[in-house]
């Protein structure tokens, strides 16, 4: 990479701990997790990138009576390139609560440095990257070297709670280009050797058996929706793996996954039979095969469990994603990604899929190739969470890469 622009991100290596530090101090939570939404962090941010010489950025506020200001505000910033073409990082202003405070062993939102980590409340999840993105742009502006592409840097309201008032308000309002290049940094490993292109189908669902509930010594007398459930339960896993065996090299596990978790408590007592189970599967499915053909096979097993037993299955989806499409493994983005991250790792990424949902998926589904990738410690949403240090220097090396230096 640029040699100039290498060595100016390490010198302010310390600013951008500090920056790290600046937005940890300032809670952006939802107002439906009971906070207060992301107008003070983004103000803070816009007085950070007037202080690294940024031009002033644009605001897009979606308009939330239940937040401070009435707004969730997000920021634009762009910095010209040689070429039209525009390369994004998009990054999240919120954060989500804290949890436990007794779990944690600092104030979740008093920074704290120590080890070559920064601790504190999205420091990991999304600070770090925000902050990367940042000094990469602010290399080149204040060099005064042209990249050759556009940079784009969008940090967004909403990310932990749907997106609604950030990404999706976002490409409502145009400002994302069918040609642009797309990084979304809020997922990856601690390695940063992987680049996520695609995500499965998630299906959770949850059911309800209902039976006849009566003394464990008189079973004649009831109707068991423990046994029921039990069959239930068995007879749809095997039935969804046999129906669905497609796999998939680009994902891990290559199969689509259809997983009974929960079980909800019934009876207190041993001596009783219970007329009601509430049970659970997590299902990630492949692209290719379409929720409505796994909902059909459901749909056919609940039939016949009722027919055989008696009881009544309803059922409620707990949540329901299509996939989006695959980004092309061969698309600029994956291309100009991969390359950055061998030039500055020294190593091959892989480019796979994964099994839950990520926000890529809003561009991609409005025919956006957009890709995930980060270096980063799995702290996110944790007691103590942390951004390493080294970790993000290496992040911002790699976006500034990307824009590409003559």
């Amino acid at each position: 990479m640029n040699k100039a622009i290498e060595s100016w991100i390490r010198e302010h290596e310390a600013d951008m701990v500090e920056s790290l530090c600046g937005l940890v101090r300032i809670p952006a939570i939802s107002p439906l997790d009971g906070g207060q939404g992301e107008l003070a962090k983004a103000e803070w941010a816009e007085g950070l990138i007037e202080r690294l010489g940024l031009p002033r950025p644009e605001r897009y506020d979606a308009i939330d009576p239940k937040a401070r200001g009435g707004v969730r505000p997000n920021l634009i910033v762009k910095i010209p390139g040689r070429t039209p073409l525009t390369t994004w990082f998009v990054s999240h202003l919120d954060v989500v609560p804290e949890g436990d405070r007794a779990l944690w062993e600092t104030d979740p939102f008093e920074p704290f440095v120590k080890d070559g980590r920064v601790y504190g409340r999205g420091s990991n999840d999304n600070g770090q990257e925000l902050i990367a993105s940042l000094y990469a742009a602010a290399a080149y502006r204040r060099l005064g070297i042209l990249p050759e592409t556009q940079i784009g840097l969008a940090f967004v309201a909403d990310e932990e709670l749907g997106s609604v008032f950030g990404i999706t308000h976002l490409l409502e309002k145009g400002v994302f280009g069918k040609d642009d290049l797309v990084v979304v940094p809020d997922g990856g490993n601690d390695k940063g050797d992987f680049i996520e292109v695609a995500e499965k189908s998630v299906l959770w669902i949850q059911f309800t058996i209902e039976g006849k509930q009566v003394h464990a010594s008189r079973p004649d007398l009831g109707n068991n929706a423990c046994r029921a459930a039990n069959f239930f339960s068995v007879e749809l896993d095997e039935a969804l793996h046999k129906v669905f065996p497609e796999t998939d090299p680009l994902f891990e596990p290559s199969c689509s996954t259809f997983e009974p978790t929960r079980r909800f408590a019934n009876v207190a007592n041993v001596n009783t039979i219970p007329g009601r189970e509430t049970l659970a599967f997590d299902c990630r499915i492949l692209p290719q095969v379409r929720l409505d053909e796994v909902e059909s096979v459901i749909r056919d097993v609940q039939s016949k469990i009722e027919r055989k037993t008696g009881v009544k299955i309803g059922s409620e989806n707990v949540q329901r994603a299509e996939a989006a499409p695959v980004t092309p493994s061969d698309s600029p983005v994956v291309s100009r990604i991969r390359n950055s991250v061998r030039r500055i790792y020294g190593f091959e990424p892989k480019v796979g899929g994964v099994g839950g949902g990520t926000c890529a998926a809003h561009f991609r589904k409005m025919g956006i190739p957009a890709v995930v990738w980060a270096q980063e410690s799995d702290t996110a949403h944790m007691p103590n969470e942390f951004a390493v240090i080294e970790h993000m220097l290496n992040e911002a090396l790699v976006f500034a890469d990307m824009a590409g230096a003559e």
